[in-house]
Order: structure tokens, then sequence, then C-alpha cells
């Protein structure tokens, strides 16, 4: 501290203004610097954003006074407080990405609203309620639905819907479940809509399912073998071990749709049902009477005998029974996806045993070992024999494996909010602030150190003898200036000029010598 006070003290008035300057210049360097350091990191807050959406989001963020940042479609904020902004703005409504749901409907009245155009509202409010169901999914940016009703004709009912959904991933394509899990939400969502009425579509990879579905059954064929492979490795893991087995499953599947009614009558079994019963009876009856004569007319004439009358009496009865035979009447309808061939492979290393030695042998497992997970694997897929379902499993020996990449460890910043952006702008300022401090602090205090002592040196009303008269004193300084001198002018001179320049200071040196000579004497 002493130092630095003396060396104030030797400045001018012009050098320590310089000085001043320079040091209040180099503050604020350093708080700039330290402000780019201070400044937290940029975090994702919205992308893929319509613009109109981006505007609102824009403005809700300039209302709360936070700094943001506009990369192309990406809007970046302050890393602390993304999520908070995402809550804030989430309770405000925003961003609307233009999917307007029901609300839709509420700005419609009764009066001047047609059919027509209320029908227009209801499915764009459709469209909109599953667009926000999709988004809603971690692993989609963004979605767009849409439904076709058709026209309704005097002659045309019935008409089948059919929907598109279009989306964009969040990275990487849109697997086959995913297809048809939204196709099952647009369908569930629409009356009279078959999931096959929906098509998928990825921005960026094209058509994922469509309403052929051609592609559907070996979708299905590869989902269930890699379902059965994953069951069989997980058992064969709980034994030999994790990366010790290998599985391969292939499936033939039947990709034809088949549709079979039969019809089978059993003439040996009847029913009857119906039976009728019809009778009928006649009666007749013929007297055999003669024409009237005087006779008949006396009490004991023919009127009076019977003995000619005659009676005929008639009945009659049908039946009518009716019978059906027993008929049966099935249709089977076979779709595509059932296995027709199942074929598994199952490789297996061996067991490395201790020799006396001290060496490692590798052996084969045993044929009873392998028949057990062989038996297990049959198991695990539904082996059927009847079908010709094969099962090859063999214990070979494994050839070692060199890692690929480097080993994840826990480092010094492995549990740190720090991350490799953050590291890299800090030791960029630094080593700004390491050269400023280098190539333009330290020259101009050096600079301005060495012009001080030159003007002590060259100054006139300077003494020449230090305070004291000490000879000594005096000789070290004098060979000390000439050491620092630069080569610039002789010693020789420059003693020749001072004594020419200062006569009477010179007179006193000699005078002051030739007493130091004499007091030894």
């Amino acid at each position: 501290m002493q130092q630095v006070q003396a060396f104030w003290t030797t400045l001018d008035t012009k050098r320590r203004l310089m000085l001043a300057g320079v040091g209040v210049g180099a503050f604020a360097v350093i708080m700039f610097i330290a402000q780019l350091g201070m400044q937290p990191a940029k975090a994702l807050l919205y992308a893929g954003l319509e613009e109109a959406a981006a505007g609102d989001v824009i403005q809700a963020l300039e209302a709360r006074n936070v700094a943001y940042e506009v990369r192309g479609d990406a809007i970046y904020v302050p890393a602390p407080q993304r999520d908070e902004l995402r809550l804030m703005l989430a309770s405000s409504g925003l961003p609307a990405n233009s999917h307007t749901g029901y609300e839709l409907l509420d700005s419609l009245t009764g009066f001047g609203t047609t059919s027509q155009m209320f029908d227009a509202a209801y499915w764009r409010a459709k469209e909109g309620e599953l667009a926000r169901t999709i988004v809603a999914s971690p692993h989609l940016r963004s979605a767009r639905v849409h439904i076709s009703q058709g026209v309704n004709g005097v002659f045309r009912r019935d008409i089948a819907p059919t929907a598109s959904v279009s989306v964009t991933t969040s990275g990487g394509a849109l697997s086959a479940e995913q297809a048809r899990a939204l196709r099952f939400l647009v369908a569930s969502a629409v009356p009279a809509m078959t999931p096959q009425d929906v098509s998928v579509i990825d921005g960026a990879n094209g058509l994922v399912l469509g309403p052929d579905d051609a592609t559907q059954p070996a979708a299905q064929s590869a989902d269930r073998a890699r379902g059965l492979r994953r069951n069989v490795e997980r058992l064969l893991e709980a034994h030999v071990g994790p990366g010790r087995s290998v599985v391969e499953l292939s499936l033939d599947m039947v990709t034809d749709r088949e549709t079979i009614t039969e019809r089978r009558i059993d003439p040996e079994t009847r029913v009857a049902i119906r039976a009728d019963t019809e009778e009928t009876r006649m009666t007749s009856s013929d007297s055999r009477a003669q024409g009237v004569t005087v006779a008949s007319n006396l009490p004991d004439g023919d009127a009076a005998d019977d003995a000619g009358a005659a009676e005929n009496t008639e009945t009659q009865t049908r039946q009518s029974t009716n019978y059906d035979m027993s008929e049966t009447l099935r249709e089977i309808e076979r779709a595509p996806g059932s296995i027709r061939r199942m074929t598994v492979a199952v490789l297996i290393d061996g067991i490395e045993e201790e020799q006396p030695d001290g060496t490692l042998a590798w052996r084969p497992r045993d044929a009873e070992e392998l028949a057990a997970l062989r038996t297990l694997v049959a198991s695990a897929v539904g082996y059927d024999e009847a079908r010709g379902d094969v099962i090859t499993l063999q214990s070979l020996r494994f050839e070692p494996t060199t890692a690929l990449g480097t080993e994840a460890r826990s480092g010094l910043f492995a549990n740190t909010a720090l991350d490799m952006m953050t590291l890299l702008r800090w030791g960029f300022l630094l080593a700004v602030l390491a050269i400023f401090i280098l190539f333009v602090l330290k020259p101009i205090l050096r600079a301005a150190r060495s012009e001080g002592r030159r003007d002590d040196r060259f100054a006139l009303d300077a003494p020449l003898l230090p305070e004291g008269g000490d000879l000594e004193r005096f000789d070290g300084g004098l060979a000390g200036q000439a050491a620092e001198d630069d080569g610039r002018e002789d010693p020789v001179a420059r003693l020749r000029r001072l004594i020419e320049e200062r006569q009477d200071e010179s007179a006193q040196l000699l005078r002051h010598w030739m007493d130091d000579r004499k007091e030894p004497s």
C-alpha cells in the first residue's frame, strides 16, 4: 500500500487523470464481462407456433417485463423462469395455436344462424377438441384434424364419415402403435366412423396408416414378434444373465381375410310346425212313398206303412301336419393376423469354469439344462407342434465384444446445473478479461510509470545531490539512473550536461568530495 501511495505522489495531475480514466475503463469492462457471465442461460419456451399465437405470447411476456429472445420460430426465455412462465401463460389460455374447441359454439346465437352454419361450427369445434387432445401427448408438437361428413342429398343417405390426422412429432418418426392410437381416438369421437376410415399422416415421413391398411398385418406381425421375443429374453436373462443369450423369432402370419357361411340341414330331425284337422259330416233320408190313393187315406191303408223309408249318414275327417327340417346356419369371418407357423432360434453362451491351474475353460451347457430352457421357451411363445412350429436352442461360445464409445462416469460437475455452453461462455469471458489486462491495462500502467520516472530524472528542478549530502547514495542513484537509461544518451555526456546546467550544485559536490578526502588524513 505504501508503494502504491509513493507511486501516486510521484505522478502529476495529467498522469493521475489518465490513470484514473484507465481504472474506470477497466472497471467498466470487468463489470460488463461479469454481467455477461452472470446472465442466466436461455431455455426454449415454445417453438413451432403460428404467427398469431406467437404474437400473443410475446405480448404477454412484454406485459410481465420478461426478457425474451426470438430465434426463428422459437421463443427463448431465462431458464429459471421457463416453468413458471409456462404455467402463467397456460392460465391465460396461451398459446392458443389455432385449436379452438367447443367454446366456438358460445358465439352462436339463434338469430341469423342457419343449420348449415351450426353444423360447420360444430365440426370445426370437434376438430379443435381432437387436435387439443392429440397435442397433449409429449411426443407430438402440433396436430391438425379434418373430418369429412359428405353432402347429404335426397338419394344419398347413410354416408360414412372419413377423417385425416396430420401430426408433427417432437423428434423421430411416428410409430405404428401411436398411429393406431390416433385412429381409435378419432373414430371413437365421431359417430358411424370406423378406425379404417381414418388416415394418419406424419408431417416429416409421409403416410403412416391409410384407408387400405395394406401394411397393417405386417406391422401387427412385427409387434407380436417383438413382444414374444421380449418375453423369452426376460426368462433367459433370469437364468443365464443379461447379454448372454440371443433370441430371434419369426412369424408366418395369415394375411388373407376370409368369410365362411355354412348352412346345414339334418333330414333325420324334423319338427312339426303346423297341424290342421278338418271333419265333414253329411246326413240324408228317403221315405220311398208312392202316389196318393184311396187306400192311403184309409186308416189301415198304405199311408200308415213306413217300411219303405231310408236314411244315410256320411262323416269325413282330414288332418294335415307340416314338418320342417332342422337347419344350422353359421358364418365365420377369419381376419388376417393369425399365426400360420412360428420359428424360434435361441443362442445361449456356455459356462466358464476355473481349472486347477487357475485358467478359465469354456464348456457348453448340459443337455438337461438346455431341455429345461427349451420347455420354458415353448411355453412362453405358445409352441404348437401340429402347426409346424420349430424351436432351435443351442449353447455356443460368445465372442467378446468391445464397448463402443466411452463409459459414463460420475465426475466433479455431474450433479451440478452447469452445462457445456455455460462453461464455454465463462471460459471465453475469462480469456477476454485476461487479454485486456495483459495487453491493454498492463502496458498503459508500465508506460505511465516509465514516463514518470524519466521525467523525474530529467527534471531541471530536481536536486542533483541527495538530501543529506550522502555521496554513496548519490553514486548509487547515479548508477541506477544510468542502468535504467535505455541507451538513448551516453552517461558521461549526460553528466557533463548536468554539470553545465547546475554549476552551483556541481561546485558544492566537488567541495563535498574534497572535504571527505581530507577527513581520513
